[in-house]
């Protein structure tokens, strides 16, 4: 961080930095602690084009969750323009090793939030998914969501980065014909959007907070697969979730497609090594 930053930030929240510590944990964005007098910071700063309105998205995501009072989000405290890139700062929270408890209590939580529902599928703003720009143009079928919103669009950018060939992507209309059975009674759910292991923060006094949200209404099956993709939940956080919103005979199928447009996300943001992952899913359902 250089000192003329530094001092802006300072000035952002009118008191005297002390320490400046780097965070780990994410790939998009650079991450810090701030720590002052009075109070500590967490800071993200990006440098690139689209970085204010990616920040701009990611607060207006914690605070429509805040604004459910289900589930903890940090306090959005700034987000502006700085030089060429942007930068976010919200409220630090001190986090602890998630106990059984804390997971079961998520799982509850979670499966509240998926119980906010809308008339239609998507959110009234586009956001990002990393840092891919994330459409979430309304529908009233999530059939025509998922295949208009998610898969075909970043089955197109994985073709124009020639990691998939024209013979390895399905036609929009294969993909709606071949979702379409397992689509069915399916309701708006307001998801978190991006919920890997690395999204959320239990507090030290024990509260779930999200975090790095790319939010809109979808099937609430999409929350559950990505915390699949990666790992990093418990079994005590699932049978908590399904305990309010159990699963049906098509769960393990759609927790799967769902996952492809994660693994497609991944191949986009980092290559190849994505490639079979997506190829072998693609070549099961379509």
């Amino acid at each position: 961080m250089t000192p003329d930053f530094k001092t802006h930030i300072s000035s952002v929240l009118k008191e005297n930095i002390q320490f400046v510590n780097p965070v780990s944990g994410g790939d998009i964005s650079s991450a810090y602690k701030i720590s002052t007098s009075k109070n500590d910071y967490f800071l993200k700063v990006n440098a690139s084009k689209n970085s204010f309105n990616m920040f701009k998205a990611e607060a207006e995501s914690l605070n429509a969750i805040k604004r459910t009072n289900i589930i903890k989000t940090p306090e959005v405290l700034h987000c502006s323009n700085y030089n060429e890139g942007a930068f976010l700062i919200l409220e630090f929270i001190d986090s602890k090793t998630p106990s059984t408890k804390d997971y079961k209590n998520f799982g509850h939580q979670l499966a509240q939030l998926h119980q906010v529902s809308n008339k239609k599928f998507g959110f009234h703003s586009g956001n990002f998914i990393g840092s891919l720009p994330q459409s979430n143009t309304p529908f009233e079928s999530w059939t025509e969501f998922y295949a208009n919103e998610r898969l075909f669009p970043q089955l197109q950018i994985a073709l124009q980065k020639g990691f998939l060939h024209p013979n390895e992507c399905p036609s929009k209309a294969t993909i709606k014909t071949k979702l379409d059975p397992y689509f069915q009674n399916i309701k708006p759910s307001l998801l978190h959007g991006d919920l890997w292991g690395g999204n959320y923060i239990v507090s030290k006094e024990g509260f779930t907070y999200l975090i790095d949200p790319a939010l809109y209404y979808g099937h609430s099956e999409v929350d559950i697969a990505m915390s699949k993709l990666f790992s990093g939940f418990s079994s005590e956080f699932y049978n908590a979730y399904h305990s309010i919103i159990p699963s049906d005979a098509f769960t393990e199928n759609r927790i799967e497609i769902y996952q492809l447009y994660y693994l497609l996300v991944h191949l986009n943001l980092f290559g190849k090594s994505y490639y079979t992952s997506v190829l072998n899913l693609l070549n099961k359902y379509f």
